[in-house]
């Protein structure tokens, strides 16, 4: 498999400190050569675009507040994620949504803020890389409000059930799948799901550090995501969809590239 693109990696976590670079060529080993790095507050939303802008055309970024920040927000937040959102290597407005799991920020906030997040994104005309957990009828509703922004987002990291999937997918979203359909007890939703997903509406991550793929013939030493692992994830989807593995990253590569404009 060649030109892989992993849409959500959080490179600049603490446990990648000391071999950012490593991991990299390691990954465009087995054919990942583009990366996005994922913002998700003000903070690592300027630190990832300001280490993404020093390797062009292979680190890309994005420019979010994730929910569980949403009550670090302010009147300055949304002028901030613009500025850093100029940044040519910013392709997207997320890691943005609501997240009713954990409840780290309240609920009203997340959504104050998450649609605060969505007139940006259609300001600027950019796409939108979702996180939805547990709220998905309430982010769909957001999203149902505002016409033509949802063909232009990303369900990051999606875990829900086959008809989630469907109602995101008549909005016209776009679906990114993890290694989390790796996982053969918490996975057997997205397994099932994965069925109703167009093939042209279909995308690859690994959310590295966080969801090492679970179905590995042996583990590796480190237990730690990395995005050399995505053919790996990429062949499970496939199983799972039950289509060619090799025509299918044709394809994802294909979506990816239309949607962020890379």
């Amino acid at each position: 498999m060649e030109n892989l693109i992993d849409i959500g990696l959080n490179l600049m976590h603490s446990s990648f400190r000391k071999d950012r670079l490593e991991i990299i060529e390691e990954a465009k080993k087995v054919g990942v050569n583009q990366f996005i790095i994922t913002g998700t507050n003000v903070h690592s939303s300027h630190i990832a675009a300001e280490y993404a802008s020093k390797y062009p055309e292979t680190l890309f970024s994005t420019s979010g507040v994730h929910p569980h920040d949403a009550k670090t927000c302010n009147g300055h937040t949304i002028n901030e994620l613009e500025k850093i959102a100029k940044n040519e290597c910013v392709v997207a407005i997320g890691e943005c949504g609501l997240d009713y799991n954990r409840n780290f920020s309240p609920q009203d906030i997340q959504k104050k803020w998450f649609e605060a997040q969505v007139e940006l994104a259609e300001r600027l005309d950019m796409g939108l890389f979702l996180h939805e957990r547990e709220a998905h009828e309430d982010l769909y509703n957001i999203l149902k409000k505002h016409e033509g922004i949802a063909e232009k987002a990303v369900v990051h990291c999606f875990t829900g059930t086959k008809q989630e999937a469907q109602n995101y997918i008549d909005l016209g979203c776009h679906i990114g799948v993890t290694g989390w359909i790796c996982d053969m007890k918490r996975g057997r939703n997205l397994q099932e799901a994965v069925s109703v997903i167009p093939p042209e509406k279909l995308m690859i991550e690994t959310d590295a550090p966080f969801l090492i793929p679970k179905n590995f013939d042996k583990k590796p030493k480190k237990n730690r995501n990395e995005p050399k692992y995505l053919p790996h994830i990429l062949k499970t989807i496939a199983l799972c969809m039950g289509l060619d593995a090799e025509e299918l990253a044709i394809q994802v590569t294909k979506n990816t590239k239309e949607f962020f404009k890379i």
